[in-house]
């Protein structure tokens, strides 16, 4: 493999001091827990360990920006309100690492054993889809105009699963978008093995396409499976629909969908077929 740094214990040593360093802060922000700040030190010494700037760099682009829109927005009672019927909360623990960015460390793992740029549109179509449903759900709690189910097009509470709305959907092509962007700019660095295709003006843009494309497409897939197969409770007590098996401090009931898809497991599913139609995209150039 050509590498940034060719001793691959000098790559193990900085992973492990970087990863620990941007774990532990964001362990102390709350932005993860006790588990996730772990698993964060884990995959991130991974990625630098087995690959090149632009397999780290948007793992870092996408735990940066979805946590600054997280911040950002924290305090906001839209967003507080939806939250409330959410599986998971913006702090994320090791469920939630492990479905982002776990699909995403494979494929590093692949290429480092059998270098193919086939590998690098798959996880940049991965890292796209779990960052535009990231920024979708932060910045889409926010719309001033009502989710609709994916599925039915009625209106639906804020906060429901497999809803979406025109500011969500946006938000989710930006995301996309924005780590196209990164990776094309991180590829075109030089002394590293994607520098000509990522120098060259139609690499750049293969690569934007794959991410927009993958990553937007990713985002739905998500929300169908939020609407279809994903299981929903309702609370027992306050009568709300919720992701949540126990609300209001009491086991909830289990109205629809399977037991065993939640929320972790359909950001699992939906990055993997993102990444399968990212590797399809840069196929073609």
């Amino acid at each position: 493999m050509v590498g940034w740094v060719d001793e691959w214990w000098l790559r193990l040593l900085a992973g492990l001091a970087g990863s620990g360093l941007i774990a532990a802060a964001a362990y102390r922000a709350r932005s993860l827990s006790g588990s996730g700040a772990w698993s964060a030190v884990i995959m991130g010494t991974g990625f630098v360990t087995l690959g090149e700037p632009v397999w780290f760099g948007c793992l870092i682009a996408f735990f940066v920006s979805s946590t600054l829109w997280s911040k950002w927005k924290k305090r906001h009672r839209a967003k507080a309100a939806a939250e409330a019927n959410y599986e998971k909360t913006g702090r994320r623990d090791a469920g939630q690492v492990w479905a982002n960015g776990g699909i995403g460390l494979l494929l590093c793992a692949g290429n480092a054993l059998q270098p193919d740029i086939a590998w690098l549109f798959a996880y940049i179509g991965v890292m796209a889809a779990v960052n535009a449903d990231t920024w979708a759900t932060e910045i889409g709690a926010l719309s001033r105009t009502a989710p609709r189910s994916i599925t039915t097009g009625k209106r639906v509470q804020p906060g429901t699963s497999g809803a979406i709305t025109p500011l969500g959907t946006l938000a989710a092509l930006a995301g996309a978008a924005f780590i196209g962007g990164v990776a094309a700019a991180l590829m075109a660095l030089p002394q590293q093995a994607y520098a000509a295709a990522g120098s060259a003006p139609g690499g750049a843009a293969a690569v934007f396409i794959a991410a927009a494309a993958a990553g937007l497409a990713g985002c739905f897939a998500d929300s169908l499976l939020g609407a279809t197969g994903q299981a929903m409770y309702r609370c027992r007590v306050c009568g709300s629909e919720t992701e949540r098996a126990a609300h209001c401090g009491t086991a909830a009931e289990r109205v629809r969908g399977l037991a065993a898809l939640n929320n972790d497991r359909v950001n699992l599913l939906s990055s993997v077929f993102a990444g399968l139609l990212g590797w399809a995209i840069g196929a073609l150039f």
